[in-house]
């Protein structure tokens, strides 16, 4: 074997490693820390791109970006579909291959339905928005001298979607297999492309918002054929070759059943954020932007509980597909403990200087007061929105279509009416305490199907457990029997 074919294998072992057999913590460390690193990246990036847009000093430009951002979170979205439901499909089955090797052979299917699949999907998209161009930015809201500018920015997007929907996907794939790292580095290379891009078709180039949708575009491009290269030359068995793509209800309900919540939240969010900045908007500026401040403040500890509840599901997945109760009820206390000591230590430190902290963003000190509230709002919703992230990714993990769904369409369902109720009830204090509200009664109904799917998820482990135990020793199948009540009584 070559020194490049033994590094490859030991980079797919030591993966394969810290989802099977690894301490729980340092499992946690190697799959949840880049997510969150990546994530915090991305979200530097987003200022940074806004800075871009900004030194052109036209206010319409800045305009048209924030007009066209939904349409990439829909492009996301549709990336999640396949990304989302096939690395959670080819998490658990890396995990049954542990006592069926042969389920092994099926994982290039998931693979090749997912990756092209969200390529086709996403084309069919692009040239439907494409055609119909000039609706879809009036649907959006723009109007008047925004219209050119943000056509520009949505068009050259659309032109990309099935790059920008494929790379999403092959990320999860990458993550599917424990390679969180990759993940990362694929994550900033993306980033730091994008700044390159911008910098030359922004300031050097002149193609305004065109261009910025050109570098998000081609820096995705990068992403992808960074992702593609990897699985290439080390993943053992996801295949994205066109031969392996294979249209069987095996691999679409498991798929869409898990992948299509994900298209559901992001619609929603889309319309509840329309909603309350519509709602916000009648209060003036100021409201507006102490809940811009306090968005940003929160986004720090948010990506980290993003980090962890993303991070943690490969890890779900692939005991739950091994029949390991032990090491998932494990895994999820930790993740738990995890989200609840990162809410909880945050949350107190800017509670404790949350004046200090806002007056740090804002110089208007009559906003400070207004600024505090809607701080403390945030930062309750993010301790409840952790732990719904988390019960959400064990629904995912273990295949469990319905609440996992439920669990995406929750929060757009109740926030709706509730801010609207809240708004015209409390006013201003309704609005900014909706929110929370509404991720409250999220994790409550979380916490109510978590339970109630508790017996089915222990029977799913039971299950995988004893046909385990038909090929190994009596002691390994009393512990195949022992499964679903350890997991229950968690």
């Amino acid at each position: 074997m070559s020194l490049s074919n033994s590094t490859d294998a030991n980079a797919v072992g030591t993966n394969r490693w810290y989802l099977s057999t690894a301490p729980i913590l340092r499992a946690l460390v190697h799959l949840c820390v880049p997510m969150a690193a990546a994530l915090i990246v991305s979200a530097l990036y987003n200022v940074v791109n806004a800075g871009f847009i900004g030194s052109l000093h036209d206010a319409t430009l800045l305009t048209a970006v924030t007009l066209g951002s939904p349409i990439l979170g829909l492009i996301m979205a549709v990336g999640g579909v396949f990304g989302t439901g096939g690395s959670a499909l080819i998490s658990r089955l890396l995990g049954v291959s542990e006592n069926e090797p042969a389920k092994a052979g099926e994982i290039k299917h998931v693979a090749s339905f997912s990756v092209w699949g969200a390529a086709i999907v996403g084309a069919v998209l692009g040239v439907l928005g494409l055609v119909f161009l000039d609706p879809l930015v009036s649907l959006l809201g723009a109007s008047g001298g925004v219209v050119p500018a943000t056509g520009q920015f949505v068009g050259v997007m659309l032109a990309f979607v099935p790059v920008l929907a494929a790379s999403f996907c092959l990320e999860q794939l990458v993550r599917a297999e424990g390679a969180a790292r990759q993940v990362m580095i694929g994550l900033i290379a993306s980033t730091i492309a994008n700044v390159v891009f911008d910098v030359l078709f922004i300031l050097v180039l002149h193609w305004g918002v065109a261009g910025a949708a050109m570098s998000v575009g081609l820096a995705n491009a990068v992403t992808a054929g960074y992702f593609v290269t990897w699985l290439t030359r080390h993943s053992e068995h996801v295949s994205l070759a066109p031969k392996h793509f294979r249209l069987s209800s095996s691999i679409i309900k498991p798929v869409f059943g898990i992948g299509v919540g994900e298209l559901l939240q992001a619609g929603f969010l889309i319309v509840t954020s329309l909603v309350l900045n519509n709602l916000a908007a009648a209060y003036g500026d100021g409201p507006l932007a102490a809940m811009g401040v306090a968005v940003r403040i929160a986004q720090v500890p948010e990506f980290l509980i993003m980090g962890v509840t993303l991070g943690v599901l490969p890890l779900l997945a692939y005991s739950f597909g091994k029949g390991d109760a032990h090491r998932l009820s494990a895994s999820v206390r930790a993740a738990a403990l995890t989200v609840g000591t990162i809410a909880i230590a945050f949350s107190g430190i800017v509670f404790l200087f949350r004046e200090q902290v806002f007056s740090a963003f804002v110089a208007d000190h009559t906003l400070l007061a207004l600024g505090t509230t809607i701080i403390t709002a945030q930062l309750v919703s993010m301790v409840f929105n952790g732990f719904a992230g988390l019960i959400t990714s064990l629904f995912q993990a273990t295949g469990r279509a319905l609440p996992a769904t439920i669990m995406s369409m929750t929060q757009g369902i109740l926030f709706i009416p509730i801010v609207i109720l809240a708004n015209a009830w409390f006013g201003l204090d309704g609005l900014i305490w909706a929110l929370t509200v509404s991720e409250g009664l999220v994790l409550v109904a979380g916490i109510v199907m978590w339970l109630a799917a508790r017996g089915a998820i222990a029977r799913g482990i039971a299950d995988a457990g004893a046909e385990h135990a038909e090929a190994v020793p009596e002691d390994a199948e009393f512990a195949g029997r022992s499964a679903a009540p350890e997991y229950a009584s968690t």
